[in-house]
């Protein structure tokens, strides 16, 4: 990773790609796939390398339509805030062997809820121009109220300072750590919400995303030399 990164230029395009984010429905209401992202680090160190995993299921019995992965190398070190530019170049690579595209996608990263308003969801949603939500499992920025403990609770995340609703922190199964749901790209904040606890089945990741984390455990013995 000898790479010598521009920060600032980083964070340029991402107020540039911010202002590009949609907050409106542009999918259609009858969905029938969704896609699911994610992304995991099975060589670190010089010469790190990153997976992408990108699936697509069928929402009427979660059925994979389609799946593959990527290996790329890291260019760009972790920084809080910036990890679009470390995760996307391994999405989109497994995205151009796709043969199945969805009608939405659910990305394991934040949306709007970003310090920039530019997280992964987003940054990928308007970079491909299409539909995206952010389900996170930690909290990167925003404060909330307390949740309640059944599945299905939801409180708004607000932003820290102007107190604007940046997403949704949601019980997507009773008694277990929220999910941190944001809408990414061409989706409005209550169909991101709504969409994700609809993908939440007996398990705490909505099925896409859970079925795409599998993936990249399983392809950490399997890294091209």
């Amino acid at each position: 990773m000898n790479r010598v990164v521009d920060w600032q230029q980083f964070k340029l395009l991402q107020q540039d790609l911010a202002e590009k984010v949609l907050l409106e429905d542009f999918f259609e209401k009858e969905y029938n796939l969704v896609g699911g992202i994610d992304v995991s680090y099975p060589r670190l160190g010089r010469q790190a390398k990153s997976c992408g995993a990108v699936v697509v299921l069928n929402r009427a019995d979660w059925r994979l339509v389609d799946r593959v992965v990527a290996f790329c190398d890291v260019a760009v070190p972790y920084v809080p805030g910036f990890l679009s530019f470390r995760e996307v170049p391994a999405i989109l690579e497994a995205m151009d062997k796709l043969t199945v595209l969805p009608d939405i996608w659910l990305v394991d990263g934040a949306g709007i809820a970003h310090p920039r308003r530019i997280g992964l969801a987003s940054h990928l949603g308007v970079l491909l121009d299409v539909p995206t939500i952010g389900v996170a499992k930690s909290r990167l920025v925003g404060t909330h109220d307390e949740l309640g403990e059944e599945r299905g609770s939801r409180v708004p995340l607000l932003d820290d300072g102007t107190q604007e609703q940046i997403g949704w922190v949601l019980r997507s199964r009773k008694r277990v750590k929220p999910l941190y749901v944001s809408p990414g790209h061409k989706v409005s904040m209550e169909s991101a919400v709504k969409i994700v606890l609809a993908c939440c089945t007996r398990y705490r990741l909505p099925e896409p995303i859970r079925a795409a984390h599998n993936m990249v455990t399983q392809c950490k013995n399997k890294i091209p030399s």
